[in-house]
C-alpha cells in the first residue's frame, strides 16, 4: 500500500524530472483542510506550463482553478495561496460542494 508521504515525494521526484528536462513545474500543495475534503493536507498536484499534471490536490474537483493559478504562479514567478470552501462561489463553480474547505499553496519551482 502506498502512503500518502510516498506519493507525495513521487510527485516531487517526478516534478524534479521535467524540470530537469527543461519544463517550467509549479508544485500545489494542499496545506489546510476543514471538514468534508477529498485529499489531505499534504496532497500535491505537479503542473507544467505544457499541461502536464501529475498528483492530486481534490480528487478532481479543483484541479482545473489549481492548474490554471499554476500557470499564473509559473508566468509571474509568484506563489499564490487558493482558498475554495463551501461559501465559496467559486467552490461551486469548480465543483467544490463535498461541504468542506480546502487552502492550497502554489508555487513555481526554480
Amino acid at each position: 500500500m502506498t502512503t500518502d508521504t510516498t506519493h507525495s515525494e513521487d510527485i516531487l521526484a517526478i516534478a524534479a524530472d521535467w524540470r530537469a528536462a527543461g519544463e517550467q513545474v509549479a508544485i500545489a500543495t494542499v496545506v489546510e483542510t476543514w471538514g468534508s475534503s477529498p485529499r489531505p493536507a499534504g496532497s500535491r498536484l505537479a503542473v507544467t506550463a505544457s499541461g502536464r499534471l501529475m498528483g492530486s490536490v481534490s480528487g478532481g474537483c479543483i484541479e482545473g482553478a489549481v492548474a490554471d493559478a499554476a500557470k499564473q504562479a509559473m508566468a509571474t514567478g509568484q506563489p499564490q495561496l487558493l482558498d475554495f470552501g463551501v461559501s465559496d462561489e467559486r467552490a461551486w463553480e469548480v465543483g467544490l460542494s463535498c461541504g468542506g474547505k480546502v487552502k492550497v499553496f502554489v508555487e513555481p519551482l526554480a
